[in-house]
C-alpha cells in the first residue's frame, strides 16, 4: 500500500507527512512546476529508511534521471512524459503516469515494464497533473500495479479506493494551502481516510 504525498518542498511538510502515515514522499524536478526542487534541496529533506523517495520527471534522458536521483537519494521515477520504456533509469523503479480521460485504455499498457502504473487526471496540455479527479471508473480493472492520482483528498478518497482496490493514492495540490505548501491538517485528514479505506 503507497500513501504518497507529492510535492514536497521543505524538511517541515515531510515531516509532517511522515508522521501522518505517508509511505513515500514525491519532489518535483520538472523546471516549469511550481513545486520545482532542485536536487541538492530534495537531497537535503531527510527522510527515515521504509518511505520511499519519489522523483516527478518530465522527458529528460534517462542519464539525467540517473544524475538526478543520486544527487536526490531518489528509490522511483515517476515519469510524466512521453518517455518510452527505453527511457527508463535501469537502477530506479519506474512509475509511469498516464492521464485518462474519455476513451482511455487501461490494456495499452499491458506491456509497459513500470513497476506500477500512476494515473492521473486530465492537465489541459500541462505535465505534472493539474488536481483535477477523473472518472475512476475508467480505471478499469487490471492486475497491475495501480496508484490513483489527480483530485484527490479527504472527501473522495475512500471512494475511489473503493472503485479501484489500487496498489496506492497520491495527493498533491487538493491537500495545500499554497503550491508547495502542504495544508497539514488537510494532509493528515486525507492519509486518515485513505488508510481506512485500504482496511475496509
Amino acid at each position: 500500500m503507497i500513501l504518497k504525498i507529492c510535492g514536497i518542498t521543505s524538511q517541515g511538510d515531510a515531516d509532517a507527512a511522515i508522521e501522518a502515515g505517508a509511505t513515500a514522499i514525491g519532489f518535483n524536478f520538472y523546471a516549469q512546476s511550481p513545486r520545482y526542487i532542485a536536487p541538492q534541496q530534495a537531497r537535503a529533506i531527510a527522510s527515515p529508511a521504509g518511505v520511499l523517495r519519489v522523483g516527478v520527471f518530465v522527458n529528460l534522458e534517462r542519464a539525467r534521471i540517473a544524475e538526478i536521483a543520486g544527487a536526490a537519494a531518489l528509490d522511483v521515477a515517476q515519469l510524466h512524459g512521453d518517455e518510452t520504456p527505453a527511457d527508463y533509469p535501469a537502477a530506479l523503479a519506474v512509475w509511469k503516469a498516464a492521464r485518462v480521460g474519455n476513451g482511455f485504455d487501461l490494456s495499452l499498457y499491458d506491456q509497459c515494464p513500470a513497476e506500477a502504473l500512476l494515473l492521473d487526471g486530465p492537465a489541459d496540455g500541462l505535465y505534472g497533473g493539474a488536481g483535477r479527479a477523473f472518472d475512476w471508473r475508467l480505471a478499469g480493472v487490471s492486475a497491475r500495479r495501480i496508484i490513483l492520482a489527480g483530485g484527490l483528498d479527504a472527501s473522495n478518497v475512500g471512494e475511489a479506493i473503493a472503485l479501484v482496490r489500487p496498489w496506492g493514492v497520491d495527493a498533491c495540490s487538493r491537500i495545500e494551502s499554497a503550491p508547495g505548501k502542504k495544508d497539514y491538517a488537510k494532509m493528515r485528514a486525507f492519509l486518515q481516510a485513505a488508510r481506512e479505506a485500504f482496511r475496509s
